[in-house]
């Protein structure tokens, strides 16, 4: 075997930035950019509204600011195309969905990764306090010097002319780190206090508290969508419920009492310290609302009320803490923000938890807002500018928008637009490749996806709390739509378990694939009157009611009828790998490129003395493995491999790389990126090869300079 050249990544070491001095007293002196040569700035980490405001002077040194680092997913080319096989139909990934720790071993940061940047903030200054779960969030608290000392800010107050003269601090210019951190470190958020997300909640003119329930209760909405029909209540599924403030579990039975409901009962998640329920505030009627519709629609749902502090930092560590949790398959979120207030790092920084979800099969259900296409009415870009809501316009949250439902008894009669329901164009993100058929043109996104009753003319019957006392309320808004659609996803998600199914998971792939099918007019009330401010209704998608609304019976059927069932029969559990672990010291059964299985102590095996060792010779070169199985007609199987990648290659241009293919299916592609210490499992489901004989096969390639090895033992196929 010919040598090979071994240069191994050094660790990164991150020198302490040059001391800066600061003013004394209570104002914040000018600071200069630490080491400014050997930064990097991080885009879309200033808060539009800087540029809308008047500065008012310095923030104070020390005064104390909360900030979270987010860091870079990796590997993300992989990742997406990881997200379209598993949630298309028929492909051998099909509904097999990660565990956070698959996904955290395949695409999150490294612990190298989130070490370097601790130790960096740590020698600022800073206070590390807690690392997400899934290593995508560091947090850190510092005083307002130090802040700004470590990222190369100027930390300044500001009077919003827009809101009333609100009072709010920002950073005057984008934060910067080390450029040996740059590769690693997405944004930084906390810089500013301008932000706030609020509740798309909306109530009738002139609404007060009455002794008895007006509006729809589950007998209306659940007979109008035949949510009735579906055949299922929500047992053994859970919820998750995305808030910033707190509820009364007194209420929520008042609820149920009234509309002879019962289930498990609601419990809290406490994100950074916040629990609003000892003493809800001003958004306590919109957790109530979100509950009580979910408790309606799917009765014997597990709802947890995942709170957290109204923040930039609060909801990216909400959004990290619930995949890393991986209790729910169902997220319901009924706040948001337009997306041209909103600092653009900070939505990254959620939309990467949000693609974590959908890795894990979490279907994500978001209110499109309230204020129509003019989605920043209320706050600082005004009601001029075109806007969409955020989490609603994520490609990896299912918008929900509003219509007027009528109906008559318990059935359904017919739908409008609600005037006000939010829907556009989002300026952030770009349209996914299964937003087809919409008949909008463009590269970007549009919102909503689907729609359900939302007018608070034809609202809900909520029991929360007034100023004095408790009472019935009449709510509306698309706060309302989106906990329907959630505990829709609970019913089809206990329907798909007992059929054998996979459950929802991302959504919009499967609902566009429908929409554009003949099963499109039974699945869905097609909304065709009606517009918000932009916008009209039309035959089909249109920027107000999206897709429409469910007929929930009809399209849990299409959803099922589209899916391929698990392959049955009788199997004998087995390992199909030949010589898994190359410990014969030849190839065979595996057919190899020359000279890679090999015993050499510079690339250890991950157990035994030999391993396939492919690449590694820093110039042009390509290594291919492959072994031949057949599996067993009526069997499950899993294909596994231990992978180990080093190189040196520095920063995150793929550009050497390993292709792993199930006979013409590439089940995965790593590349240099993904170099780390120590081995990592790989697994993929192989099932739906089940009678048939598929070549496992592992090409690396390796171009002109700088060696990259891709390291593989202990390959298994397991079969049951």
């Amino acid at each position: 075997m010919r040598p090979r050249s071994l240069v191994l990544a050094s660790a990164l070491a991150v020198l302490p930035l040059t001391a800066v001095t600061l003013g004394a007293g209570s104002a914040q002196a000018s600071v200069p950019t630490p080491n400014a040569t050997a930064r990097v700035a991080l885009p879309q980490t200033v808060t539009p509204a800087v540029a809308r405001s008047q500065k008012k002077g310095d923030l104070p040194t020390d005064r104390q600011i909360g900030v979270a680092v987010s860091l870079k997913l990796r590997d993300t080319a992989e990742l997406d195309r990881f997200l379209q096989a598993v949630a298309t139909p028929g492909t051998a990934e099909y509904g097999h969905y990660l565990t956070p720790e698959q996904f955290g071993a395949r695409f999150g940061a490294t612990q190298g990764d989130v070490d370097r940047v601790s130790a960096f903030l740590a020698s600022q200054g800073l206070k590390v306090t807690s690392v997400s779960a899934n290593r995508q969030v560091i947090n850190a608290t510092g005083s307002a010097a130090k802040v700004a000392q470590a990222f190369g800010t100027h930390e300044s107050t500001y009077s919003d002319p827009q809101q009333g003269g609100r009072t709010f601090f920002a950073n005057d210019a984008a934060a910067s780190v080390p450029a040996a951190l740059a590769g690693v470190v997405e944004g930084v958020s906390g810089l500013n206090d301008h932000t706030v997300r609020t509740t798309r909640l909306a109530k009738p003119a002139g609404a007060a508290l009455a002794a008895t329930p007006g509006g729809f209760g589950p007998a209306q909405y659940d007979g109008a969508y035949n949510l009735n029909k579906v055949g299922t209540d929500g047992t053994g599924t859970t919820v998750a419920l995305w808030e910033f403030d707190g509820y009364k579990s007194a209420n929520l039975s008042t609820y149920d009492t009234q509309f002879g409901l019962s289930g498990p009962a609601v419990s809290t998640v406490s994100v950074d310290g916040a629990n609003y329920d000892s003493k809800p505030g001003e958004g306590q009627g919109e957790v109530e609302l979100d509950s009580e519709i979910v408790r309606g629609v799917a009765p014997k749902a597990t709802q947890l009320v995942y709170e957290a502090p109204n923040s930039d930092q609060g909801e990216i560590d909400m959004a990290a803490k619930i995949v890393a949790d991986n209790r729910v398959s169902v997220i319901s979120i009924s706040w948001g923000s337009c997306e041209p207030d909103t600092t653009a790092s900070s939505m990254t920084a959620v939309n990467n938890s949000f693609k974590q979800a959908a890795a894990q099969g979490i279907s994500v259900f978001s209110a499109s807002g309230d204020d129509g296409s003019r989605d920043c009415t209320r706050s600082t870009s005004g009601s001029t500018v075109k806007a969409v809501d955020f989490p609603a316009s994520s490609p990896y949250n299912t918008g929900v928008g509003g219509t007027n439902l009528k109906v008559s008894g318990t059935a359904y009669s017919s739908e409008s637009a609600w005037s006000t329901a939010g829907g556009g164009v989002s300026t952030q993100f770009a349209k996914p490749s299964w937003q087809t058929g919409t008949g909008v043109s463009g590269t970007m996104r549009t919102v909503p996806d689907v729609s359900s009753n939302a007018d608070p003319a034809s609202g809900f019957a909520i029991y929360t709390q007034g100023s004095t006392s408790a009472g019935w309320q009449v709510y509306g808004g698309t706060s309302a739509a989106a906990p329907l659609w959630s505990g829709y996803a609970a019913l089809f998600n206990q329907k798909a378990k007992a059929s054998a199914q996979p459950v929802l998971g991302e959504a919009n792939p499967k609902l566009y694939a429908l929409a554009n099918s003949a099963s499109y007019g039974s699945a869905f009330h097609d909304v065709t009157s009606g517009a918000n401010q932009d916008f009209s209704t039309r035959a089909g998608y249109d920027q107000v009611t999206g897709w429409g609304t469910p007929v929930a019976d009809a399209l849990t059927t299409a959803l099922l009828g589209g899916t391929t069932p698990p392959p049955t029969g009788t199997c004998t559990a087995a390992q199909l790998i030949g010589n898994g672990g190359f410990e014969t010291g030849t190839a065979a059964p595996w057919t190899t490129s020359g000279g890679v299985v090999d015993n050499s102590t510079s690339e250890a095996a991950h157990t035994g003395s030999w391993k396939a060792w492919m690449d590694g010779y820093g110039s042009a070169h390509t290594d291919t493995v492959s072994q031949t199985v057949s599996i067993p007609a009526g069997c499950r199987a899993t294909f596994s491999f231990w992978l180990h990648v080093d190189t040196a290659e520095t920063g995150t241009t793929a550009y050497d790389k390993l292709t792993v293919q199930a006979g013409t299916t590439t089940l995965a592609t790593v590349s240099n990126a993904n170099a780390a210490t120590g081995w990592v499992q790989k697994s993929f489901d192989l099932s739906a090869f089940a009678g048939q004989s598929v070549t496992l096969k592992f090409t690396g390639t390796e171009d002109s300079s700088l060696q990259t090895s891709f390291v593989i033992d202990d390959a298994a196929v397991n079969v049951s």
